[in-house]
């Protein structure tokens, strides 16, 4: 049992926590249209446009959470010069979090993923289709250059970095072991949350996949807790990592220790989710902020629970505030 006061301490320790965040800065596009009729020209619903909303996606997400969290979040990492580009330096001025790690590449895309919506103004609204504007291969090498440097500059004092990597090529291989090197003399956290290629990063402090992703690794089926954890612990040892923490959805999460046990944990929460988008940054941006600050590693993947069970229950991709946490854990009265 983990008491609400000790949890409480972990969460009052992030502030002050300096974390930066490297990967794949993405705009979330959300537009909203109310049901009209049904097209003449092909079988498909027409909706009359009613508004449209940017929010911060990808490593701009966990970026923004890591800041809601209360710790100093550093993002670095790359924009277009375009009008997505310019939306997302926007929201972070607006929020408040500093854009010096992030360069402006002319010729590149920003990643925009695009969601229609359709539902009326006091009915549940419900995505119809994604539209996902990405920029072609990867990094050019000036580009590249730059963003080592950057990373170097601002990392240098921090004491947990983030990898948010979405296959966008922000990440690439040298600036991956441009994090190792920074972190290693200081024991920062380095927490990495790949979608397409985990085991390119190896030597990281955490890795959060989540469990389609795990089997994917395993190459089998994860029928049971059993082979989860025959799984777990065979993707642990090729990371070269200390933690593992694997999403389960409705099932919780499983978290692996190299010199611990495997601890199952209940999903927190009702499992009558609103929008998982982007509950994976919130995930980890928590485990890498409440670990930076002292927490044992269950300590802060109850936490990284807990703060997923409540980005859930909102629409679109979200924060959480540690009142929001606090006041969570306050109504479970104690975490298993």
């Amino acid at each position: 049992m983990y008491p609400v006061r000790q949890l409480e301490a972990a969460i009052a320790g992030f502030a002050g926590r300096r974390v930066v965040i490297v990967g794949d800065l993405i705009a979330d596009e959300y537009l909203y249209g109310k049901p009209a009729r049904i097209s003449r020209e092909a079988p498909v619903l027409i909706l009359r446009f009613t508004d449209r909303e940017v929010r911060l996606g990808g490593a701009a997400n966990a970026t923004h959470n890591v800041h809601a969290l209360g710790a100093s979040a550093s993002p670095v990492g790359v924009l277009g010069n375009d009008g997505p580009g310019d939306e997302v330096a926007g929201l972070f001025r607006k929020a408040g979090i500093s854009t010096a790690g992030i360069l402006r590449a002319e010729g590149r895309l920003t990643p925009m993923k695009t969601r229609i919506m359709a539902g009326g103004y006091e009915s549940t609204r419900q995505q119809v289709v994604r539209l996902d504007r990405e920029p072609a291969g990867g990094l050019d090498p000036h580009v590249e250059d730059a963003l080592v440097w950057r990373l170097r500059e601002i990392g240098a004092a921090a004491d947990a970095f983030v990898v948010s990597d979405y296959g966008y090529g922000v990440v690439s291989p040298r600036v991956f072991e441009a994090v190792l090197e920074i972190a290693r003399p200081r024991k920062a956290v380095v927490a990495v949350d790949s979608r397409y290629d985990l085991l390119r990063f190896k030597g990281m402090t955490a890795a959060t996949p989540n469990e389609p992703e795990l089997e994917a690794l395993a190459g089998s089926e994860l029928a049971d807790e059993r082979a989860i954890e025959k799984a777990g612990r065979a993707v642990l040892e090729r990371l070269e990592a200390a933690l593992l923490l694997v999403t389960r959805g409705s099932r919780g999460m499983a978290l692996f220790e190299r010199e611990g046990p495997v601890t199952f944990m209940p999903i927190h929460g009702s499992d009558q989710i609103a929008d998982v988008t982007g509950a994976g940054d919130t995930v980890i941006s928590t485990f890498a902020v409440a670990l930076a600050s002292g927490a044992s590693a269950g300590e802060a993947a109850w936490l990284a629970n807990v703060a997923g069970g409540v980005v859930v229950m909102k629409r679109g991709t979200a924060t959480v505030s540690p009142g929001e946490l606090v006041q969570a854990l306050t109504c479970d009265g104690a975490a298993l």
